[in-house]
């Protein structure tokens, strides 16, 4: 071993919630300073930071150990214990490989899964006895189960339990030392080292580290003070020592000097466990297993049959009167072609069969499905499937939005569903899939500036009015919300009442080094991932009190990398109240289907051209209704356009785009070729899809490539513009457009790729705005009712 090396194996991250006062790249900032090798995180009871902490760590040229702090059940309780020292024993396990981060997977779900509602998660010795392999177990310290039985001076029942989990790990089994200047440590160590010297089990020293250094102290005394509902000034409360930091190399080198292998062994374990999380592809299950058809074959059959009845009921409805059906229909089956070729060769076809499952289960269910959001809608294969429910090329909406093999991303559905019954269609996918194969997302809530000051202000015992005040202090723009630093820089009283108040100015400094760690966890609002394999054996599982659900540990970015698929299952109220309004009219005997009634209707579009739009869908804020009375809008392109503009930085268009309407301004194409992209917003850019189709129609770029550059231009990513303006300006001048001119349109088209709105989405919540206006101007009494119940 190197001189002077030492890796610390006992370290908490933020995701220890209201316990670890550490972001993990601040860790790792902090290691590559250390000069240290490794470094180990090992939160309590959970592995919520697992996949982050291994990738941003790697990124930093240091080797990941991948652990957890988790609570077992003693098996020496009932006998021996009295039920005031009954609290769960604290163990480390550590992973060695791939095999022993499954098993730590599949420990810490049952943790979760097997604990009673309210009671701290843990597993027992039977389940560490089966999951034991290619893991490294370190005894706990003072506060392990050898450590407990110690001190309440039971020797004998220490050395029993040490040698059962010696037969158990064998050469795995490490006694853990701590020197944070506790009693119970000073107490411990010597029978530690007995038992493990008269074993022959070697020893290791670590430091529990949950803040980063000795000025981080009082700020995370009250966070422990925030977690447990107690106040600093209290005397018989949870307390930790400044030693708890992350110390130096040299300082614990030093601090165990008269036991240099306690040191040398944290590198032996370090070596031991050179293994990181790697990224695991998308693992779908396989829709048409047992069904001896591929799932290419199934979606190809599906497709085709389906738009067949689109063509049938819809296209040839709406188009009745122009040109020959072979005219109308050559399109839609070369885009239906087109897309599904994509489909396959990106090894989709899976995701499709299993959205359009669940929302054909729905809609036979009486579920109300919203017609679609997002880019999906710009999708031939999802409107035949009935995924989607808006006709993509009437309204110039293009595939490449969504998917596109030069971006290789997963396709990504968000689905609206009726808010009540949006809980039927998840347990209907737990049944088809498995319920151990099924689960919600977890996501976790912050201490934001507001919230900081509230939480610190009360451990602290601020007067209640004080800090309500300065709470309140805190601009508000839920947005963008403020940091506290820039709330100081932007409000100046409050810099005043920090500068003036001697408690205020305690509150706010700790307050500052609070903001930003994660409060607590909950479950995303959407959000359900379905494996093809019991979910426990990719990711570790949580449970939210809350939910009958099992809740993934990882948060939305990690869990796509561990292999897993998300899905939306969006709750939207307004299908709510369209499904009611539906059934009062009926009662009339008159049947409304929303999707064929026409988009030209005299009534709805007069009504909100009045500005009459209370309780229309996205069209009721003060602000769009007095927008609808300047505008008037006579088509459904208006409120597509409408949607998409009503935006903080796209409103700056919307005179323009009035003028221009109302023939009070003269539309600007820039040039003639891009006449019929533009045309339908007068001139003016609004929808990613027009950026798209300029670079394809202007520079010959494919709609692949096209997409590409609206990201760029919408990131002000510099560096690649660059490339990408010379691109364009090449590709101009091959169609005869001047250097000048394209280098002016590339401008242009820069200055509004930033405010584009995915029209796919916009037309899709135009439809729903629509077909809420419909009722209303068409049955006002039925969706007056619906709305008010």
């Amino acid at each position: 071993m190197a001189h002077g090396q030492f890796v610390h194996l006992g370290t908490r991250t933020a995701f220890s919630l209201l316990e670890g006062a550490m972001h993990i790249k601040d860790i790792a900032a902090r290691v590559v300073k250390f000069n240290s090798p490794a470094i180990a995180m090992v939160d309590t009871n959970n592995l919520f930071g697992a996949f982050e902490f291994s990738e941003t760590l790697k990124k930093n040229g240091i080797q990941p150990i991948i652990g957890v702090t988790l609570s077992i059940k003693s098996p020496f309780v009932e006998d021996t214990r009295s039920t005031k020292t009954n609290t769960p024993d604290k163990i480390k396990l550590f992973a060695q490989n791939d095999s022993g981060y499954r098993n730590l997977l599949k420990l810490v779900s049952r943790a979760h899964l097997n604990s009673e509602p309210g009671e701290d998660p843990q597993v027992t010795m039977p389940d560490i006895e089966e999951l034991h392999e290619n893991l490294i177990l370190l005894t706990g310290g003072p506060l392990g189960p050898i450590g407990k039985l110690i001190l309440e001076g039971k020797f004998e029942n220490a050395l029993q339990y040490t040698l059962d989990l010696k037969t158990i790990f064998e050469d795995r089994l490490y006694i853990e030392l701590m020197r944070h200047g506790l009693k119970e440590e000073k107490i411990t160590e010597e029978p530690f080292l007995e038992i493990a010297y008269s074993n022959n089990i070697p020893i290791v020293a670590t430091n529990t580290a949950l803040f980063m250094d000795v000025d981080m102290y009082e700020a995370h005394d009250a966070l422990i003070c925030i977690a447990d509902g107690t106040y600093v000034a209290e005397n018989k409360r949870r307390r930790f020592t400044p030693e708890h930091r992350l110390k130096s190399p040299k300082e614990m080198i030093s601090l165990f000097s008269d036991l240099p292998e306690a040191i040398e062994n944290t590198m032996h374990i370090a070596q031991r466990t050179a293994f990181k999380v790697e990224k695991i592809p998308p693992i779908l299950p396989n829709f048409t297993a047992g069904q001896g058809i591929s799932e290419e074959e199934m979606l190809k059959k599906q497709a085709e049959h389906g738009l067949n009845e689109r063509i049938k009921s819809y296209v040839l409805t709406i188009n009745k009167n122009e040109n020959s059906k072979i005219d109308l229909e050559k399109p839609y089956w070369d885009r239906l072609k087109f897309e599904l070729n994509i489909i396959n060769q990106m090894g989709f076809p899976g995701y499709f069969l299993i959205v359009a499952d669940f929302i054909q289960w729905a809609k036979d269910n009486g579920v109300p499905v919203g017609p679609g959001r997002g880019s999906g809608a710009g999708s031939v294969v999802a409107w035949s499937l009935l995924i989607t429910d808006l006709d993509p090329l009437r309204f110039g909406l293009l595939f490449e939005r969504f998917l596109n093999p030069e971006r290789v991303s997963m396709p990504d559905f968000d689905i609206d569903f009726c808010q009540d019954k949006r809980d039927q269609v998840i347990k209907y996918v737990q049944n088809k899939y498995g319920y151990n194969h099924v689960a919600q997302i977890i996501t976790f809530g912050k201490l934001q500036a507001k919230a900081v000051i509230r939480d610190v202000g009360r451990v602290l015992q601020q007067p209640y009015h004080q800090t309500d005040r300065l709470s309140k202090l805190i601009p508000n723009n839920p947005a963008n919300p403020l940091t506290l630093s820039q709330a100081l820089i932007e409000e100046p009283r409050l810099k005043y009442e920090q500068d003036h108040d001697e408690l205020t100015a305690a509150v706010i400094d700790r307050a500052l080094k609070l903001e930003g760690l994660y409060r607590h966890a909950s479950t995303h609002a959407a959000g359900v991932v379905i494996a093809d394999r019991p979910l426990e054996q990719l990711v570790p599982l949580y449970r939210d009190p809350k939910s009958d659900m099992p809740v993934t540990q990882f948060n939305m970015k990690w869990v796509e990398k561990a292999g897993l698929v998300k899905f939306d299952f969006l709750g939207l109220k307004t299908l709510t109240v369209l499904a009611k309004a539906i059934g009062l009219i009926e009662l009339k005997n008159i049947k409304v289907d929303l999707e064929m009634i026409p988009l030209t209707d005299k009534k709805t579009h007069e009504m909100l051209a009045k500005g009459d739009s209370a309780g229309v869908f996205q069209l009721e804020s003060t602000g769009m209704r007095s927008v609808l009375k300047g505008l008037r809008p006579d088509k459904f392109e208006d409120i597509i356009a409408l949607v998409a503009l009503y935006r903080p930085g796209p409103m700056d268009n919307i005179p323009s785009y009035v003028a221009r309407k109302h023939g009070e301004e003269k539309p600007d194409y820039m040039h003639e070729l891009l006449t019929p992209i533009l045309e339908e917003t007068y001139g003016v850019i609004i929808y990613q899809e027009q950026v798209m189709q300029i670079a394809q129609t202007l520079s010959g770029f494919s709609l692949g490539e096209a997409d590409l550059l609206r990201r760029a231009m919408g990131k002000k990513q510099v560096d690649e513009m660059a490339g990408q303006r010379q691109r364009f300006i090449d590709g101009a001048s091959d169609k005869g457009v001047g250097d000048v001119l394209s280098g002016k349109i590339f401008d242009h088209v820069d200055k509004f790729a930033g405010y584009g709105f995915n029209k796919s989405h916009a037309a899709a919540y135009a439809l729903v705005a629509y077909q809420t206006a419909f009722l209303k101007a068409n049955y006002p009494v039925e969706f007056m009712a619906a709305s008010m119940s």
